[in-house]
């Protein structure tokens, strides 16, 4: 049998792959096709939407429609391929000894093709509860793609007993991530001569003032916090780009940067935040309105993705070890989906095929190994709902 749904999750990921789905472009091709997949094996559907109509969520359910099931999640966008050297197309998955290579074939289209792959299995294997497979949008970007479904679940949807998110950690069991917030800083100044500055106000020098505060702030968590379980163990604050400024002779009118926190579990993301603001109000803003009224300082929350929080002995966890045949957990410091889940009280581990280190990577790749740990797996869940 596992040969046979090798053979069918490689060409399913194949077409997956096919389909360009970066995080800025419409992934309801790939959403028609397997809508379309599912529907001629009589495998119930609903999607969710976007705001914009440009993309969707969609929802499977195999077996019966009752509370206690298990949501296989997984996300079908992917980062872009711009600027990085491939050695083929990234968009036609290609096969080369023991791996499959390809835009997504590790992060993580690999496992949404198993778990597609699988519902002729799920399907025979007369589930006591459901399997719900769940594949959203947005993932890499902002993390909101699965939100609609979260909060129907308990509502007009079966509540799932557990969550299991199948982001690349080589089949291991993760109980905990770290949650990311991104924040983009504009600071708006008044233009002058720079020959006198008392005539205008800075924004490049008052941008880089608060950048330079971040950077205190970083080294302040890196001194105080340790978690051995993470890696790095402590949370981090990251500064990636600045902009501003017309020429070197004109205070600059604008400048803006973009700036990240990712947090050790159980340390909030608007804290950071908290702390960059008040630097702002008592330091950075008076310094900057000192000769001219009017000039400001405004700071946007992007993106806001809850952090994934260990949970001993929960029932994801429980799962997951059992179907691994494993005794332990581990902690990684990339953000996924599993804390929306959480946060809505849902229990949820992250455990997939592939490496996290070919994520994001010209010529990603997911090995053969991984995709048969990954049926073996599911192969083990279908035994456990049916038992």
């Amino acid at each position: 049998m596992n040969g046979e749904v090798r053979a069918e999750a490689i060409a399913l990921l194949e077409r997956l792959v096919a389909f360009d789905t970066e995080s800025d472009k419409s992934n309801l091709p790939l959403i028609d096709f397997v809508e379309d997949w599912l529907r001629r094996r009589g495998v119930e559907v609903s999607r969710a939407p976007n705001r914009a109509g440009d993309k969707a969520a969609l929802l499977a359910t195999i077996g019966p429609s009752a509370d206690g099931g298990i949501v296989l999640s997984g996300h079908t966008d992917v980062v872009p391929v711009a600027g990085q050297k491939w050695t083929g197309d990234p968009f036609a998955l290609r096969a080369e000894g023991e791996r499959l290579y390809g835009r997504g074939a590790c992060d993580m289209k690999g496992f949404d093709a198993i778990a597609l792959a699988m519902v002729p299995h799920f399907q025979a294997a007369n589930l006591r509860k459901p399997v719900h497979i769940l594949l959203s949008y947005d993932e890499e970007t902002t993390c909101i793609g699965s939100l609609d479904f979260i909060a129907r679940f308990g509502a007009d949807l079966p509540r799932p007993a557990a969550i299991i998110v199948g982001e690349p950690t080589m089949m291991a069991v993760v109980d905990a991530h770290k949650s990311i917030a991104t924040f983009m800083t504009t600071v708006s100044g008044f233009e002058a001569h720079s020959s006198n500055p008392a005539l205008g106000a800075n924004a490049v020098q008052t941008a880089c003032e608060i950048v330079g505060e971040i950077g205190r702030l970083a080294e302040a968590y890196e001194k105080a916090q340790r978690n051995p379980r993470f890696d790095p163990p402590y949370s981090t604050l990251h500064v990636g780009t600045i902009h501003g400024g017309t020429a070197r002779n004109i205070l600059a009118r604008q400048c803006a940067f973009h700036w990240e926190f990712r947090g050790l579990p159980g340390d909030g993301t608007m804290a950071a935040l908290a702390r960059v603001q008040d630097y702002v109000d008592r330091v950075a803003l008076p310094r900057l309105t000192r000769y001219v009224k009017g000039p400001s300082v405004e700071t946007v929350v992007e993106v806001d993705i809850p952090g994934l929080a260990a949970a001993p002995g929960s029932a994801a966890e429980t799962l997951a070890l059992k179907l691994t045949r494993s005794n332990q957990t581990k902690a990684v410091s990339f953000a996924t989906e599993a804390g929306q889940f959480q946060t809505a009280g849902l229990p949820t581990i992250v455990c997939g095929p592939g490496s996290i280190e070919q994520a994001h990577k010209p010529d990603e790749f997911i090995s053969l190994s991984q995709i048969d740990a990954g049926i073996a797996f599911l192969t083990r869940l279908a035994e456990e709902l049916s038992a």
